[in-house]
């Protein structure tokens, strides 16, 4: 912090305009990459997928409740765990309380995991989540959209993730998929992110990126290395 350069009030507001500029630039490109984004081509799932959720078993088009598209959160939380991936909770965090928002706008938002239903219930009342999220079990759903991975796939090398040949030992990793049902109840996947994609969803993320030390991760193992699920910060 020491050797950060000190100015005058005058020449900070010099250096704020100059950025001003790149972040204007930076919002326009983003804009121009969301319409690219949507006009992406889609693709018809016509695979009948299968969840449980509290009241009962419920297909892919149900999860919309009704809305034109669907958000789903591929949300690390194997059988075998007894608690969440710590990273997808920090992005859960951010999602809860934003259902109210996305159904103004014809969008339903859920969660997906691959642990039992009695799992997840349990982690959204100690987390007090309130958005919706569903098992899949042992079906097919999280393979097809490349965030589960078999165990004859890892060993011929053959599974992929974030669009290339996935890399080390992980059988399931974070990833966002979006999704648009039309008015004869029709399903398309329109988009899927992982990885670094992820970024731009976290709050807490985008948050620390404004401040003047960052993210404070360039000395860690790994980045998130820090992270704990929200109740387990000490103090």
């Amino acid at each position: 912090m020491t050797g950060h350069p000190i100015v005058s009030r005058e020449d900070w507001l010099a250096a704020r305009k100059s950025l001003l500029a790149e972040e204007k630039a930076f919002t326009r490109a983003r804009d121009a990459l969301s319409r690219r984004r949507r006009a992406m081509p889609w693709v018809r799932i016509d695979k009948p997928y299968c969840f449980e959720g509290p009241e009962c078993a419920l297909g892919l088009g149900d999860l919309f409740g009704g809305r034109r598209q669907l958000v789903v959160q591929h949300f690390m939380f194997p059988p075998e765990w007894e608690k969440p991936c710590k990273s997808c909770s920090f992005w859960a965090d951010g999602f809860n309380g934003i259902v109210a928002h996305l159904a103004q706008r014809d969008t339903a938002f859920v969660a997906v995991s691959r642990a039992p239903l009695d799992k997840l219930d349990a982690t959204k009342r100690r987390m007090g989540w309130t958005f919706p999220w569903v098992s899949s079990g042992e079906g097919d759903f999280n393979t097809d959209f490349d965030v589960s991975f078999r165990d004859a796939d890892l060993a011929a090398g053959t599974a992929t993730y974030n669009y290339a040949p996935k890399q080390g030992p992980m059988k399931d990793l974070p990833g966002v998929s979006a999704f648009v049902r039309d008015e004869d109840g029709a399903v398309y996947h329109t988009y899927s992110c992982f990885a670094r994609g992820l970024d731009i969803l976290n709050p807490a993320y985008n948050l620390l990126d404004l401040t003047g030390l960052g993210r404070q991760e360039e000395a860690l193992p790994f980045p998130m290395s820090w992270v704990r699920l929200h109740d387990e910060y000490a103090g």
